[in-house]
């Protein structure tokens, strides 16, 4: 019985887990194509993945940034602005009243000045690697995967409890069959 509760709380949870994956893909989805929102920042934060190796060797290709949104910026801090349909991951090199200057550490030349309010916010960490896993997620194979490995692990263990009771219930069939002969005789 405790074992019984205990699968059945691991699948709601990664029912609660799927959900939320497929919702947040939902969300931002609809951001970038309805909003043109490359970074939706639901609740300040956001997260987007390292596309380039111009922030090398702090950032590399394929690093999960996660970004606060934020009105106060200062020199030296990496930010997230989005430039036209793309997102870029800079340094901030100088400032300006309305505009920042911003470097890639791996580049020669600055960017041109930024208006404050493309930039979606700085970032506070990061975790590597991880982003060329939600890139792949995020392709329609990725997806796929994803959905049918979740269908799986809610599913498999439904099915082993279903054998399991379908032989308890041939053992009890077994058992009265066997009382049914020994009183017939």
């Amino acid at each position: 019985m405790k074992k019984t509760r205990i699968l059945a709380i691991c699948r709601f949870v990664l029912l609660v887990i799927v959900a939320v994956i497929i919702g947040v893909r939902v969300y931002t989805w609809n951001a970038e194509s309805l909003a043109g929102n490359r970074m939706p920042m639901p609740f300040g934060y956001g997260m987007a993945v390292v596309l380039s190796g111009s922030m090398e060797p702090t950032m590399t290709k394929g690093d999960l940034i996660v970004v606060r949104e934020t009105d106060a910026f200062s020199h030296g801090e990496i930010i997230v602005f989005q430039d036209g349909q793309s997102l870029v991951v800079h340094r901030i090199i100088d400032m300006y009243e309305d505009s920042v200057t911003t470097k890639g550490d791996a580049n020669n030349t600055s960017d041109e000045p930024i208006d404050i309010s493309n930039i979606k916010g700085k970032v506070i960490f990061k975790i590597p690697f991880i982003g060329n896993v939600i890139n792949y997620i995020k392709t329609p194979i990725g997806t796929t995967i994803v959905i049918a490995l979740a269908i799986f692990l809610l599913e498999f263990p439904r099915y082993l409890e279903k054998q399991k009771d379908a032989e308890e219930i041939e053992k009890i069939k077994e058992e009265i069959r066997k009382l049914k002969n020994e009183n017939e005789h």
